[in-house]
Protein backbone atom coordinates (compact mmCIF):
# COMPACT_ATOMS: atom_id res chain seq x y z
CA UNK A 1 0.00 0.00 0.00
CA UNK A 2 1.49 3.32 -1.07
CA UNK A 3 1.07 6.69 0.58
CA UNK A 4 2.61 10.09 0.91
CA UNK A 5 3.18 12.44 3.80
CA UNK A 6 2.55 16.17 3.80
CA UNK A 7 5.56 18.03 5.12
CA UNK A 8 5.63 21.66 6.23
CA UNK A 9 8.51 24.15 6.26
CA UNK A 10 7.07 25.36 9.55
CA UNK A 11 6.13 22.09 11.31
CA UNK A 12 2.82 21.80 13.11
CA UNK A 13 4.01 22.39 16.65
CA UNK A 14 1.15 20.83 18.60
CA UNK A 15 -1.66 18.31 18.21
CA UNK A 16 -3.87 18.37 15.11
CA UNK A 17 -7.51 18.87 16.03
CA UNK A 18 -9.28 18.54 12.66
CA UNK A 19 -8.67 18.05 8.93
CA UNK A 20 -11.28 18.68 6.23
CA UNK A 21 -11.15 18.43 2.44
CA UNK A 22 -12.67 21.27 0.44
CA UNK A 23 -16.11 20.71 -1.15
CA UNK A 24 -14.88 20.52 -4.76
CA UNK A 25 -11.07 20.30 -4.68
CA UNK A 26 -8.21 18.49 -2.98
CA UNK A 27 -7.35 21.45 -0.77
CA UNK A 28 -7.03 20.31 2.83
CA UNK A 29 -7.96 22.51 5.80
CA UNK A 30 -6.01 21.82 9.01
CA UNK A 31 -6.68 23.20 12.49
CA UNK A 32 -4.32 22.54 15.38
CA UNK A 33 -3.50 23.32 18.98
CA UNK A 34 -0.57 25.51 17.91
CA UNK A 35 -3.15 28.25 17.17
CA UNK A 36 -2.81 27.95 13.39
CA UNK A 37 -5.16 27.27 10.51
CA UNK A 38 -3.49 25.89 7.40
CA UNK A 39 -4.71 25.27 3.86
CA UNK A 40 -2.67 22.69 1.97
CA UNK A 41 -3.07 21.86 -1.73
CA UNK A 42 -2.62 18.09 -1.78
CA UNK A 43 -2.34 17.76 -5.59
CA UNK A 44 0.76 19.98 -5.82
CA UNK A 45 1.87 19.58 -2.17
CA UNK A 46 1.90 23.31 -1.47
CA UNK A 47 0.91 25.28 1.59
CA UNK A 48 -1.61 27.87 0.39
CA UNK A 49 -2.35 29.58 3.70
CA UNK A 50 -1.15 29.65 7.29
CA UNK A 51 -3.05 31.94 9.67
CA UNK A 52 -1.90 32.25 13.28
CA UNK A 53 -3.89 33.41 16.31
CA UNK A 54 -3.52 33.50 20.08
CA UNK A 55 -5.98 30.71 20.90
CA UNK A 56 -5.68 27.02 20.09
CA UNK A 57 -8.03 25.85 17.31
CA UNK A 58 -10.18 22.85 18.19
CA UNK A 59 -12.20 22.50 14.98
CA UNK A 60 -12.59 23.87 11.45
CA UNK A 61 -14.89 23.54 8.46
CA UNK A 62 -15.49 24.95 4.98
CA UNK A 63 -18.29 27.28 3.98
CA UNK A 64 -17.21 27.05 0.35
CA UNK A 65 -13.96 26.57 -1.56
CA UNK A 66 -12.50 29.90 -0.47
CA UNK A 67 -14.15 30.48 2.92
CA UNK A 68 -13.68 28.57 6.18
CA UNK A 69 -14.54 28.75 9.88
CA UNK A 70 -12.71 27.77 13.07
CA UNK A 71 -13.57 27.19 16.73
CA UNK A 72 -11.05 28.41 19.31
CA UNK A 73 -10.10 27.61 22.88
CA UNK A 74 -10.98 31.22 23.79
CA UNK A 75 -14.55 30.56 22.64
CA UNK A 76 -14.18 32.51 19.41
CA UNK A 77 -15.81 31.53 16.13
CA UNK A 78 -13.81 32.99 13.24
CA UNK A 79 -14.49 33.27 9.51
CA UNK A 80 -11.56 33.18 7.07
CA UNK A 81 -11.27 34.36 3.48
CA UNK A 82 -8.77 31.77 2.24
CA UNK A 83 -7.80 33.82 -0.83
CA UNK A 84 -7.06 37.13 0.87
CA UNK A 85 -6.12 35.76 4.28
CA UNK A 86 -8.53 38.18 5.96
CA UNK A 87 -10.36 36.90 9.03
CA UNK A 88 -13.16 38.24 11.21
CA UNK A 89 -14.74 36.97 14.42
CA UNK A 90 -18.46 36.27 14.06
CA UNK A 91 -19.13 35.49 17.73
CA UNK A 92 -18.04 33.93 21.01
CA UNK A 93 -19.01 31.08 23.32
CA UNK A 94 -18.76 31.64 27.07
CA UNK A 95 -16.17 28.88 27.30
CA UNK A 96 -13.99 26.81 24.95
CA UNK A 97 -15.57 26.33 21.50
CA UNK A 98 -15.15 22.70 20.45
CA UNK A 99 -17.23 22.10 17.30
CA UNK A 100 -18.12 24.03 14.15
CA UNK A 101 -20.26 23.02 11.14
CA UNK A 102 -21.66 25.02 8.20
CA UNK A 103 -25.05 24.36 6.60
CA UNK A 104 -25.37 25.19 2.91
CA UNK A 105 -29.15 24.63 3.19
CA UNK A 106 -29.77 27.30 5.84
CA UNK A 107 -26.57 29.35 5.36
CA UNK A 108 -25.81 29.17 9.07
CA UNK A 109 -22.81 28.23 11.16
CA UNK A 110 -23.55 25.81 14.01
CA UNK A 111 -21.16 25.66 16.95
CA UNK A 112 -20.90 24.02 20.37
CA UNK A 113 -18.64 24.44 23.36
CA UNK A 114 -17.82 23.73 26.98
CA UNK A 115 -20.47 26.28 27.96
CA UNK A 116 -22.95 23.48 27.12
CA UNK A 117 -24.58 25.53 24.36
CA UNK A 118 -25.40 24.96 20.72
CA UNK A 119 -25.47 28.22 18.78
CA UNK A 120 -26.44 29.00 15.19
CA UNK A 121 -24.84 32.07 13.63
CA UNK A 122 -26.33 33.88 10.67
CA UNK A 123 -23.15 35.17 9.02
CA UNK A 124 -25.05 37.04 6.30
CA UNK A 125 -27.58 38.92 8.42
CA UNK A 126 -27.48 41.65 11.00
CA UNK A 127 -28.49 39.32 13.83
CA UNK A 128 -25.63 36.87 14.39
CA UNK A 129 -27.18 34.60 17.05
CA UNK A 130 -30.43 33.00 15.94
CA UNK A 131 -30.56 29.81 17.98
CA UNK A 132 -29.40 28.92 21.44
CA UNK A 133 -29.84 25.69 23.37
CA UNK A 134 -28.52 24.86 26.83
CA UNK A 135 -27.53 21.25 27.37
CA UNK A 136 -26.89 19.20 30.48
CA UNK A 137 -23.40 18.13 29.38
CA UNK A 138 -20.54 19.07 27.10
CA UNK A 139 -20.90 18.38 23.38
CA UNK A 140 -18.35 15.70 22.56
CA UNK A 141 -18.81 15.84 18.78
CA UNK A 142 -21.12 17.25 16.12
CA UNK A 143 -21.85 16.44 12.48
CA UNK A 144 -24.10 17.91 9.80
CA UNK A 145 -25.66 16.41 6.69
CA UNK A 146 -28.49 18.07 4.77
CA UNK A 147 -31.07 19.38 7.24
CA UNK A 148 -29.95 17.05 10.05
CA UNK A 149 -27.64 18.24 12.81
CA UNK A 150 -26.39 15.29 14.88
CA UNK A 151 -24.93 16.08 18.30
CA UNK A 152 -23.16 13.68 20.66
CA UNK A 153 -23.74 14.63 24.30
CA UNK A 154 -22.21 12.29 26.85
CA UNK A 155 -23.48 8.82 25.92
CA UNK A 156 -26.51 9.96 23.88
CA UNK A 157 -27.17 11.39 20.42
CA UNK A 158 -29.53 14.29 19.72
CA UNK A 159 -30.78 14.86 16.18
CA UNK A 160 -32.12 18.28 15.12
CA UNK A 161 -34.00 19.32 12.02
CA UNK A 162 -32.54 22.65 10.92
CA UNK A 163 -35.98 23.71 9.69
CA UNK A 164 -37.37 23.42 13.24
CA UNK A 165 -34.71 24.10 15.85
CA UNK A 166 -37.05 24.50 18.79
CA UNK A 167 -36.66 20.87 19.76
CA UNK A 168 -34.65 17.81 18.84
CA UNK A 169 -36.30 15.44 16.40
CA UNK A 170 -35.06 12.38 18.24
CA UNK A 171 -32.83 11.48 21.16
CA UNK A 172 -31.15 8.09 21.23
CA UNK A 173 -30.35 7.90 24.92
CA UNK A 174 -29.45 4.22 24.82
CA UNK A 175 -26.97 4.72 22.01
CA UNK A 176 -24.01 3.97 24.27
CA UNK A 177 -23.46 3.16 27.94
CA UNK A 178 -20.14 5.02 27.87
CA UNK A 179 -19.02 8.42 26.59
CA UNK A 180 -19.19 8.96 22.86
CA UNK A 181 -15.93 10.23 21.38
CA UNK A 182 -17.07 11.05 17.83
CA UNK A 183 -20.14 11.18 15.59
CA UNK A 184 -20.22 11.24 11.80
CA UNK A 185 -23.16 11.86 9.47
CA UNK A 186 -23.70 9.70 6.39
CA UNK A 187 -23.46 11.75 3.17
CA UNK A 188 -25.78 9.67 0.95
CA UNK A 189 -28.63 8.81 3.33
CA UNK A 190 -30.07 9.64 6.73
CA UNK A 191 -28.13 8.24 9.61
CA UNK A 192 -24.90 8.37 11.51
CA UNK A 193 -22.14 6.40 13.18
CA UNK A 194 -20.70 7.05 16.63
CA UNK A 195 -17.45 5.86 18.15
CA UNK A 196 -16.99 5.37 21.89
CA UNK A 197 -14.14 5.62 24.34
CA UNK A 198 -14.19 1.83 24.77
CA UNK A 199 -13.65 1.01 21.09
CA UNK A 200 -17.20 0.37 19.93
CA UNK A 201 -19.05 1.78 16.92
CA UNK A 202 -22.83 2.18 16.73
CA UNK A 203 -24.26 2.47 13.22
CA UNK A 204 -27.69 3.79 12.22
CA UNK A 205 -28.41 4.07 8.47
CA UNK A 206 -31.78 4.83 6.82
CA UNK A 207 -31.63 4.40 3.06
CA UNK A 208 -34.08 6.30 0.78
CA UNK A 209 -35.80 3.08 -0.29
CA UNK A 210 -36.36 2.04 3.32
CA UNK A 211 -35.75 -1.62 2.47
CA UNK A 212 -32.11 -1.82 3.51
CA UNK A 213 -32.08 0.13 6.75
CA UNK A 214 -29.14 -0.80 8.94
CA UNK A 215 -28.61 -0.52 12.67
CA UNK A 216 -26.15 -2.40 14.83
CA UNK A 217 -23.19 -2.04 17.19
CA UNK A 218 -19.80 -3.70 16.89
CA UNK A 219 -16.36 -3.68 18.44
CA UNK A 220 -13.46 -2.52 16.29
CA UNK A 221 -10.53 -3.35 18.54
CA UNK A 222 -7.18 -3.57 16.77
CA UNK A 223 -5.25 -6.80 17.13
CA UNK A 224 -1.67 -6.78 18.33
CA UNK A 225 1.02 -9.18 17.18
CA UNK A 226 0.07 -11.56 19.98
CA UNK A 227 -3.44 -11.80 18.48
CA UNK A 228 -5.21 -10.21 21.43
CA UNK A 229 -7.82 -7.48 21.24
CA UNK A 230 -6.97 -4.14 22.86
CA UNK A 231 -9.57 -1.63 24.02
CA UNK A 232 -8.79 1.82 22.57
CA UNK A 233 -11.04 4.83 21.90
CA UNK A 234 -12.41 5.49 18.42
CA UNK A 235 -11.39 9.09 17.71
CA UNK A 236 -12.97 9.69 14.30
CA UNK A 237 -15.15 8.12 11.60
CA UNK A 238 -15.39 9.09 7.92
CA UNK A 239 -17.77 7.76 5.25
CA UNK A 240 -16.64 7.35 1.67
CA UNK A 241 -18.84 9.61 -0.51
CA UNK A 242 -18.33 7.40 -3.57
CA UNK A 243 -19.05 3.88 -2.29
CA UNK A 244 -22.23 3.43 -0.27
CA UNK A 245 -21.71 1.75 3.09
CA UNK A 246 -17.92 2.00 3.19
CA UNK A 247 -16.40 3.94 6.07
CA UNK A 248 -13.16 4.17 8.04
CA UNK A 249 -12.45 4.47 11.75
CA UNK A 250 -9.34 5.90 13.41
CA UNK A 251 -8.32 4.97 16.94
CA UNK A 252 -5.86 5.71 19.72
CA UNK A 253 -3.51 2.90 18.69
CA UNK A 254 -2.67 4.35 15.28
CA UNK A 255 -5.00 2.10 13.29
CA UNK A 256 -7.15 3.22 10.37
CA UNK A 257 -9.69 0.48 9.61
CA UNK A 258 -12.03 0.28 6.62
CA UNK A 259 -15.46 -1.33 7.05
CA UNK A 260 -18.44 -2.29 4.92
CA UNK A 261 -21.68 -1.44 6.68
CA UNK A 262 -23.93 -3.67 4.57
CA UNK A 263 -21.91 -6.87 4.86
CA UNK A 264 -20.72 -6.01 8.39
CA UNK A 265 -17.16 -6.84 7.41
CA UNK A 266 -13.74 -5.43 8.17
CA UNK A 267 -12.10 -4.67 4.81
CA UNK A 268 -8.54 -3.86 5.81
CA UNK A 269 -6.34 -2.11 8.39
CA UNK A 270 -3.72 0.58 7.89
CA UNK A 271 -1.06 1.07 10.57
CA UNK A 272 0.65 4.40 10.05
CA UNK A 273 3.92 3.31 11.65
CA UNK A 274 4.44 0.55 9.09
CA UNK A 275 7.14 1.46 6.52
CA UNK A 276 5.06 -0.01 3.67
CA UNK A 277 2.27 2.50 4.32
CA UNK A 278 4.18 5.76 4.36
CA UNK A 279 7.24 5.81 2.13
CA UNK A 280 8.25 9.46 1.97
CA UNK A 281 8.64 10.17 5.70
CA UNK A 282 8.81 8.53 9.07
CA UNK A 283 5.60 8.41 11.12
CA UNK A 284 5.51 7.23 14.70
CA UNK A 285 2.66 5.15 16.04
CA UNK A 286 0.43 8.01 17.23
CA UNK A 287 -3.26 8.47 17.82
CA UNK A 288 -5.45 8.98 14.77
CA UNK A 289 -6.78 12.46 15.47
CA UNK A 290 -8.93 13.09 12.38
CA UNK A 291 -10.00 11.53 9.08
CA UNK A 292 -11.48 13.00 5.90
CA UNK A 293 -12.24 11.84 2.35
CA UNK A 294 -11.98 14.18 -0.61
CA UNK A 295 -15.19 14.96 -2.54
CA UNK A 296 -14.66 12.10 -5.01
CA UNK A 297 -13.74 9.48 -2.42
CA UNK A 298 -10.36 8.70 -4.02
CA UNK A 299 -8.16 10.24 -1.32
CA UNK A 300 -8.30 9.61 2.41
CA UNK A 301 -6.36 12.06 4.58
CA UNK A 302 -5.29 10.84 8.01
CA UNK A 303 -4.06 13.13 10.79
CA UNK A 304 -1.73 11.31 13.17
CA UNK A 305 -0.99 13.17 16.39
CA UNK A 306 -1.60 13.29 20.12
CA UNK A 307 -1.56 15.82 22.90
CA UNK A 308 1.88 15.17 24.40
CA UNK A 309 4.02 15.14 21.25
CA UNK A 310 4.67 17.49 18.38
CA UNK A 311 2.43 16.81 15.40
CA UNK A 312 4.93 17.42 12.60
CA UNK A 313 3.53 15.16 9.92
CA UNK A 314 0.26 14.20 8.33
CA UNK A 315 -0.29 11.09 6.25
CA UNK A 316 -2.30 11.24 3.04
CA UNK A 317 -3.28 7.85 1.68
CA UNK A 318 -4.52 7.98 -1.95
CA UNK A 319 -7.02 5.25 -2.83
CA UNK A 320 -8.16 4.26 -6.30
CA UNK A 321 -11.30 2.43 -5.24
CA UNK A 322 -12.21 -0.34 -7.70
CA UNK A 323 -14.87 -2.73 -6.48
CA UNK A 324 -14.01 -6.20 -7.79
CA UNK A 325 -17.27 -7.72 -6.57
CA UNK A 326 -19.84 -6.71 -3.96
CA UNK A 327 -18.32 -6.14 -0.51
CA UNK A 328 -14.82 -7.20 -1.56
CA UNK A 329 -11.40 -5.64 -1.08
CA UNK A 330 -10.50 -2.65 -3.25
CA UNK A 331 -7.47 -2.09 -5.43
CA UNK A 332 -5.26 0.62 -4.00
CA UNK A 333 -3.08 2.98 -5.97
Amino acid sequence: MNGSCLEFKNPIRDAISRIRFAPQSNNLLISSWDSSLRLHAVDCSQLRLEASFEAALLDCCFQEETVAFSAGSDGSITRYDLESGISNKIGNHDDIATCVEYSTETRQVFTAGFDKKIIAWDVFGAKPQVFLKNLDADVESMSLSGFELIVAVGSSVDIYDLRNLDQSVRTNESCMDVTIRCVSSIPYSKGYAVGSIDGRVNLEISYPSGSNNTGYMFRCYPRSRDGRNHVVPVNDIAFNPLISGVFVTGDNAGYVTAWDAKSRRRLFDVILSAPSIVTSCSVNLNNIASLTYNHGGQILAVASSHTYQEATEMSVVPFLLLQVQPFNIYAIR
